[in-house]
C-alpha cells in the first residue's frame, strides 16, 4: 500500500526540519511527503525542498486558512490510497511506517489514530507537559494512551485515513481548534470503523513555555463545547470535570473563612500528579514539573469550556475562539 504524508506548518521551519529527517529514515518507505505551508511569513520551502533527494516530497504555501482547510488542501495535492497526517512538531519513529502498514494489510479500517510520546531529547518541561497530556489522571486516557474507551477518536496530530472515507465526509471542517475531533465524530456518524494502534506513536513536542500551553488547553475547552454543539451526545463526564474542578476551587476561595478544609483537595491534587508523574517518567524534575504542568492543563481547559458556555449561553455571543494564532498548538 502506498502512503501520502500530509503536514500543515505555521512559521516552525525548525520542526519541519526535525520532522522530515525522521522520515528519513523509516524502514517502509512507500510514502510521499506533501508539506503544506499555512500562511507563514517565516515560510520552510527552501528546508522542505533540502530533502527531497531523499523523500518523495512536494511543497506548497497558502494563504492562511487554519489547520482543518490546509489538510484538505495538501490531500488534494496528494495521490495514494491511504493519507497520514502529522503535526509539524511531531518525530516520528524509524519503524512507524512499517507497524501501520503492516497493522492495515491484516485489518479492514476505515480510520486510525495513534498515541504520543516525549523523546530522551525533549526537555523536562516538554516532556512534563507529555505527561499533563497523555496521563490517566488529566485526561482520562482519551488521546490514546488507553484501551478504556468506547471508541477511539483518532487526532490530527498522528492520524491516518482512507481517501474513500475522507472524501465521504468532506474532510477537515473549517474549525479551528478541535477540527480533528469533529473529523472523527463525523466518521462514527456514518458507521465507519477507527481504531488506537498503540505501537504507531510518535514524539510529540508540543509547546515549550508554561503560557504557551495555557493558551492550547484554553482553546481546546472551547473547542470542546463547540464539538458538543456540532455533535449532540458527544460531551462525556471526563471532559466536564476540568470544569467543575475550576467551579470547586471558586467555591472553595468564597467559603474559605468558614470551611477552610476545602483546599485539602486542591492541594493534594499537585501531589497526586507529582507522584504519579515519577512512577511513569521516573524523573524527578519532570515529575516536579507535571505538578505544575496537569494543574495548568485541567485549570486551562476547564477555564476555556465555563468561558465559552458563558459567551454562547449569557452574553448571546458566536466567536468563541480565542487565542487565534495559535491554533496550531
Amino acid at each position: 500500500m502506498t502512503y501520502s504524508i500530509i503536514i500543515p506548518v505555521y512559521n516552525r521551519p525548525r520542526e519541519i526540519r526535525e520532522l522530515l529527517d525522521s522520515l528519513t529514515r523509516q524502514t517502509y518507505t512507500q510514502f510521499e511527503v506533501i508539506v503544506v505551508d499555512d500562511g507563514s511569513s517565516d515560510r520552510c520551502g527552501e528546508i522542505a525542498q533540502s530533502f527531497s533527494d531523499q523523500l518523495t516530497l512536494a511543497y506548497y504555501w497558502k494563504e492562511n486558512e487554519g489547520p482543518g482547510p490546509t489538510r484538505n488542501f495538501g490531500a488534494r495535492h496528494s495521490s495514494s490510497e491511504f493519507l497520514i497526517f502529522f503535526d509539524s512538531d511531531c518525530i516520528i519513529p524509524d519503524h512507524y511506517m512499517e507497524i501501520v502498514n503492516r497493522f492495515l494489510e491484516q485489518h479492514k479500517v476505515d480510520a486510525y489514530g495513534g498515541p504520543d510520546r516525549a523523546a530522551d531529547s525533549f526537555t523536562h518541561l516538554q516532556k512534563a507537559i507529555n505527561y499533563s497530556m497523555t496521563s490517566l489522571l488529566t485526561t482520562g486516557g482519551i488521546r490514546g494512551g488507553s484501551n478504556r474507551m468506547d471508541h477511539f477518536y483518532p487526532r490530527s496530530f498522528n492520524m491516518g485515513i482512507s481517501r474513500t472515507a475522507f472524501n465521504k465526509v468532506n474532510g477537515f471542517s473549517s474549525m479551528r481548534f478541535g477540527e480533528d475531533i469533529d473529523l472523527s465524530l463525523r466518521l462514527k456518524a456514518h458507521n465507519m470503523r477507527s481504531v488506537l494502534i498503540k505501537e504507531a506513536y510518535v514524539f510529540h513536542k508540543r509547546r515549550t513555555t508554561i503560557k504557551a500551553f495555557f493558551k492550547q488547553v484554553f482553546n481546546s475547552g472551547i473547542a470542546r463545547y463547540n464539538l458538543t454543539r456540532r455533535h449532540p451526545g458527544s460531551l462525556k463526564l471526563v471532559h466536564l470535570l476540568p470544569s467543575t474542578f475550576i467551579l470547586y476551587l471558586f467555591i472553595t476561595i468564597v467559603l474559605t473563612p468558614v470551611f477552610p478544609e476545602l483546599w485539602s483537595p486542591i492541594l493534594l491534587m499537585p501531589v497526586l500528579f507529582c507522584l504519579d508523574s515519577l512512577r511513569t517518567t521516573h524523573n524527578i524534575p519532570v515529575a516536579l514539573l507535571s505538578a505544575a504542568t496537569s494543574t495548568v492543563q485541567i485549570s486551562g481547559y476547564g477555564l476555556g469550556l465555563i468561558w465559552a458556555v458563558i459567551k454562547h449561553q449569557f452574553l448571546n455571543r458566536d466567536d468563541l475562539a480565542a487565542f487565534k494564532d495559535t491554533f496550531y498548538d
